[in-house]
């Protein structure tokens, strides 16, 4: 059963690679793309536990309900444009990695306000949570602070400051004993493109190509993307930052009618996932001299994907050059039949245990694995709702295979508290969504592996005539308690 669920995951990701489709990070650009185009995504509402944002397109998802286009400045901390240091100003900041990372995704818009930042440091306070990940470069290819990185200023990269002050946000991660992660967006940048249409991928008809929806693409297999992104990183290293998560390190899932006219310059016939292997590794002994940990997130299909779906990601190819990898396996991006399940997205404790233990089967038979740490769905894309007993189902799993650590999404980095464990512990016994019911995080083992099976038949209809069936009872597991 789990040979043909893997097989049927496959195939259905490939189908939808064909689509164009960014499953990676569908909700991500929504957040980051500003409405018509002309004004920042507004930063969110400062109800911090709010549900999960609404079913509606994606295209809609981020966009809140109030303007951020201008965070509190912090004069005592205002360098000049080239990004030079005020005199007086702190440069350098200590972090100590925490035992078991737990962290939540911080927009640059929420990162730069003083209101929102209070916010979330008090969830972490309250909660589990002691990790953030900060957005220094996303898809817009904004850099999110006042760097002083050369190419950054030369390409334009520096127009949409939205951290007016690293110095005052890392004083208040270092106080609150927050762990900050420096997320780099690598090959979606339309200004570093811009700038420098050859560091794009090209059309073989001549110029820069784009893919079906018109969008620029970075080459992976040149070394000038290499080489800027590190000095981004190596910046952020040496304030204090202790990991750099690249995100974006693939190539583009385009048709392949599109890719077709994709060349490659340097490609010289490698494959794809050289490219991303020579990256990854390259990137983690450029830094290692500043004791920084280089991670990277994954498409979640990676973990158990046994080859390349296009987008140069295998598991067995980075997963021991990086220190952590980490697979985006929000149910909601899984295909209908993905590991058996007609409706991936109304399991997401089964989703998300069985791409986690496809991972630590193959990291097993590898010397030098990094390790593994997923991102989590704490959004809503799809029936049903997703609010604490989803969000809780994903973070159980995450634990009942053996990993200890977790990182929640959100476009709007807006959180549902009471899917995360309080400081004090559990005062009731959460409720998790387990074999698409609401029940006692204590009665999962009863229920786990309630799998869909998808009929054999043509087209949807016969799909739709699936039936749940229980196929197994897993009673050996003892998880983290009724508490956890």
């Amino acid at each position: 059963m789990r040979q043909l669920a893997a097989g049927l995951l496959i195939a259905v990701f490939l189908a939808g690679c064909n689509t164009g489709d960014d499953v990676s990070r569908q909700t991500e650009d929504a957040a980051e793309t500003p409405v018509g185009g002309a004004n920042p995504a507004p930063e969110p509402s400062s109800s911090v536990s709010a549900t999960p944002v609404e079913e509606i397109p994606v295209e809609e998802t981020a966009v809140e309900d109030e303007d951020e286009s201008n965070p509190d400045p912090d004069p005592l901390t205002r360098a000049p444009a080239d990004g030079a240091i005020t005199p007086g100003e702190r440069t350098f900041f200590f972090f100590e990695r925490p035992e078991h990372v737990r962290g939540l995704y911080v927009n640059a818009w929420s990162a730069g306000s003083r209101r929102r930042m209070a916010a979330l440091i008090n969830l972490a306070r309250r909660t589990e949570v002691n990790s953030f990940v900060i957005d220094i470069k996303d898809a817009t290819g904004y850099v999110s602070h006042r760097t002083a990185v050369p190419m950054a200023h030369e390409i334009g990269a520096t127009g949409e400051v939205r951290i007016p002050s690293m110095t005052w946000l890392l004083t208040q991660l270092e106080e609150a004993g927050i762990y900050p992660i420096a997320r780099i967006v690598i090959v979606k940048d339309p200004v570093l493109a811009a700038a420098h249409p050859e560091l794009a991928v090209q059309d073989t008809s001549g110029g820069v190509w784009e893919d079906n929806n018109g969008t620029v693409w970075l080459n992976p297999f040149n070394r000038g993307v290499w080489d800027y992104h590190v000095d981004l990183a190596r910046e952020l290293a040496e304030m204090g930052f202790a990991e750099i998560q690249w995100d974006y390190v693939r190539f583009p899932d385009a048709p392949a009618s599109a890719l077709g006219r994709a060349d490659f310059p340097g490609r010289d016939g490698r494959p794809r996932t050289e490219a991303i292997r020579e990256f990854l590794a390259y990137s983690r002994e450029e830094l290692s001299e500043l004791g920084v940990d280089v991670t990277a997130d994954v498409f979640g299909v990676t973990t158990t994907a046994t080859h390349d779906v296009g987008i140069g990601q295998v598991w067995e190819s980075f997963i021991d050059v990086v220190d952590v990898a980490l697979p985006m396996v929000y149910p909601s991006h899984y295909w209908k039949g993905s590991f058996g399940y007609q409706r991936p997205n109304s399991y997401p404790y089964e989703i998300v245990r069985h791409a986690l233990e496809d991972a630590i089967e193959r990291s097993a038979g590898l010397e030098d694995a990094g390790a593994t740490r997923p991102w989590l769905q704490d959004f809503t894309l799809g029936a049903p709702r997703y609010e604490a007993p989803e969000v809780r189902a994903q973070i159980q799993a995450t634990y009942d295979v053996g990993i200890e650590e977790w990182i929640l999404w959100n476009p709007g980095s807006r959180y549902t508290e009471a899917a995360l464990e309080p400081a004090e512990g559990f005062l009731e016994e959460p409720m998790v969504r387990i074999a698409n019911e609401i029940i006692p995080v204590s009665r999962r083992f009863e229920l786990f592996d309630t799998v869909t099976v998808v009929v054999e038949g043509e087209g949807d209809a016969a799909a739709d005539s699936a039936r749940d069936t229980t196929v197994a009872t897993d009673t050996t597991g003892v998880g983290r308690g009724s508490g956890r």
